[in-house]
């Protein structure tokens, strides 16, 4: 029981002695009865007063504890607590709070709280504490007794009596030094963080930009590589790998489309090489231009016109209806490229050999297939002319097939030895004697039997291994010649004749080739002479006029092999350093039935005579025209009259019996 409960039964009880008395006094009881009754309510009263009693002092008892309870939590706090009247002025006051405020506790007591504001937060706390009513929350700078002013958070609340009315304040104080700090320095930190991600952004976009800038580098690169590699690089033309690409398309499409046709054309520059070598690789490349420009014009928009490499280039003739349209387009190109253009003020013209492959011709599988028949097709228009096209046929890949063959077996021939020498003798018409031996070239078949050059020598050209026999035939004939000069010294062997031919001629390396072969051989330079067409000497001019002379200065003779049925100019035969002209087999052949070929004898040997050098008539057969060429004095002759080719024993032989004409 409360304290405002006993009072109301101490007022109830009082109330209830009062209805007694009054009770008794209208009711005619007697006194005793009237006092025992009183007595009996008295006792009833005073045993709910003890009762009363008891159950205050609990709760007083509770009260206090409950107050010390409050008490010890109020001076413990680790915050600071304050409690003020309405106007301010401290009542109460914990030990932290003192300690915040740098003062005694009990020199709290009695001071006004907004002594211990900051100077600068004074009046904006008067005006916050005189018009906030309940709880109240706020950030503060408070001034301690000793020291610097400090951030802290303050918070207050009403404090009412019994009758609700406010008597004053509760106020929490916090310092909060360490979490502005932490905030400042969070802050701080953040904005460091914001400049170091503004940065790092700036640099992301940088990088970022140098990376689209590189993607963009890359994607271009990719791109011009990607057009490198499907075209030319000099022209603009599809090379190669455009062109196998398109072909295959159209045999595919071929496939499918039974009444489909096209056609490969196959062109190479005639004469090219000569343009190269004249005006340089500049000015080729320019030509080379105008050739693909010239190309484009004469094809379709459906076609496709591509460059192979050097001064070759293919064209591809997509849905033809027949033959003659192919021939009609290669017809056009010709007549464009016989057209004359200026090239740096210079006129120029030029041919070419076309081969023609139609993809009707065979069941085609391969790209490579057509390209490889229409190529053959061009090599026989070469061979034919040149200026000129050729159609593919069956026939020609035979030939091709053949060609392959003898390819295979002449580079066998090579690594087993199966080539020969052969001589035939040359003789001097004024002594009637062998002045030496003319080295032919014979290839000993192991099936075919002895052929003649005729039938391997243009391959061998074409393929290159011309070098390598030739080299061998020379080698072969200066031993030879000088085996023969130390054994037979009596019987006045002088020259030992080797033919050149055009490729051999063109090497870089000849002079050293030729040097190193006599220096091996022992053979003196003055007794090898070296035959070459008259167009080695037109078609290497300066070159071959430098060639020729430094073999003359080595002491080598040089010869005109087949002189009359070439194109030299007697300005050639002036300039050049010649010993010896051979009249061609095919004017000796008629001699003696035909007066215009003597005529035509008789004035190269008289020419010759004219330029200081000899005559040597190959070709001879009978004995009337070796009694014509002597009345004609010419110098030298050769032929099956005196003796066919012989083999080495053989020709040792007819050394050895030193026969007399």
């Amino acid at each position: 029981m409360n304290v405002d409960g006993f009072s109301q039964q101490i007022e109830k009880l009082y109330s209830e002695i009062q209805r007694l008395l009054q009770c008794h006094a209208t009711k005619p009881n007697s006194q005793e009865e009237i006092i025992t009754e009183a007595f009996e309510q008295l006792h009833i009263a005073m045993e709910e007063l003890l009762t009363a009693s008891e159950e205050l002092e609990v709760t007083r008892a509770a009260a206090e504890k409950e107050r010390q309870r409050y008490q010890d939590l109020f001076e413990f706090a680790p915050e600071g607590y304050l409690v003020t009247n309405t106007v301010g002025t401290i009542q109460e006051a914990n030990d932290a709070a003192a300690t915040l405020l740098g003062v005694h506790q009990k020199y709290l007591v009695g001071k006004p709280l907004v002594v211990f504001i900051a100077q600068q937060d004074r009046k904006s706390f008067m005006l916050q504490m005189n018009n906030f009513q309940q709880l109240l929350k706020w950030e503060i700078n408070l001034q301690p007794r000793i020291g610097e002013p400090f951030p802290a958070m303050i918070k207050a609340s009403a404090v009412y009596d019994l009758q609700r009315k406010q008597v004053g304040w509760r106020w929490l104080l916090c310092n909060i030094s360490e979490r502005k700090q932490a905030e400042e320095m969070l802050h701080q930190a953040y904005e460091k963080l914001e400049i170091r991600v503004a940065e790092r952004t700036a640099e992301l976009v940088k990088a970022n930009q140098k990376l689209l800038t590189e993607i963009t580098e890359r994607k271009r690169v990719e791109s011009q590589l990607l057009y490198l590699a499907f075209h030319d690089a000099l022209t603009g033309l599809p090379n190669r790998a455009a062109f196998m690409n398109r072909l295959r398309r159209a045999i595919d499409y071929s496939k499918r489309h039974s009444d489909y046709l096209f056609a490969v054309l196959f062109i190479d520059l005639d004469r090219f090489k000569l343009i190269n070598d004249s005006l340089g690789h500049i000015k080729a490349d320019q030509f080379l231009l105008a050739i693909a420009d010239k190309l484009e014009i004469c094809v379709r928009s459906i076609d496709t016109a591509a460059r192979l490499g050097g001064d070759e280039f293919t064209i591809l003739l997509e849905g033809i209806q027949d033959v003659s349209d192919a021939i009609k387009a290669v017809e056009r190109i010709q007549q464009e490229l016989a057209l004359p253009f200026e090239l740096d003020g210079q006129e120029m013209f030029t041919t070419a050999s076309i081969g023609i492959a139609l993809s009707s011709t065979v069941n085609y599988e391969h790209p490579e297939e057509l390209l490889r028949d229409a190529d053959t097709a061009m090599y026989r228009a070469k061979v034919l002319g040149r200026a000129r096209y050729e159609l593919f046929n069956s026939d020609m890949y035979t030939n091709v097939l053949a060609k392959l063959q003898l390819e295979a077996e002449l580079r066998q021939a090579i690594e087993r030895l199966e080539f020969q020498v052969y001589y035939q003798p040359i003789v001097s018409l004024t002594k009637g004697s062998i002045l030496g031996f003319e080295a032919l070239l014979r290839w000993q078949h192991p099936e075919r039997g002895l052929l003649n050059p005729a039938d391997f020598i243009s391959l061998a050209e074409e393929t290159g291994l011309i070098f390598s026999i030739g080299n061998w035939v020379l080698n072969e004939a200066c031993r030879q010649m000088q085996a023969w000069r130390i054994c037979h010294h009596s019987n006045l062997l002088d020259k030992i004749s080797v033919n050149l031919s055009h490729k051999e001629f063109s090497q870089p390396n000849l002079i050293d080739q030729i040097g190193q072969v006599l220096r091996s051989t022992g053979l003196d330079a003055a007794n090898l002479v070296l035959e070459i067409t008259e167009g080695v000497i037109v078609e290497n001019g300066d070159k071959a006029t430098a060639a020729l002379l430094q073999l003359r200065e080595m002491g080598i003779e040089l010869s005109i092999d087949d002189f009359g049925t070439g194109y030299s100019s007697l300005g050639h035969l002036y300039n050049f350093p010649i010993s010896v002209l051979k009249i061609d087999r095919s004017f000796i052949s008629l001699m003696s039935a035909n007066s215009k070929s003597l005529e035509i004898i008789e004035i190269i040997i008289t020419l010759a005579q004219k330029l200081g050098v000899d005559v040597l008539a190959e070709g001879v057969e009978t004995k009337e025209q070796l009694a014509l060429l002597r009345k004609l004095n010419c110098e030298y002759a050769q032929g099956n009259f005196f003796s066919v080719p012989l083999n080495s024993s053989a020709a040792e032989g007819l050394i050895m019996t030193n026969p007399r004409w």
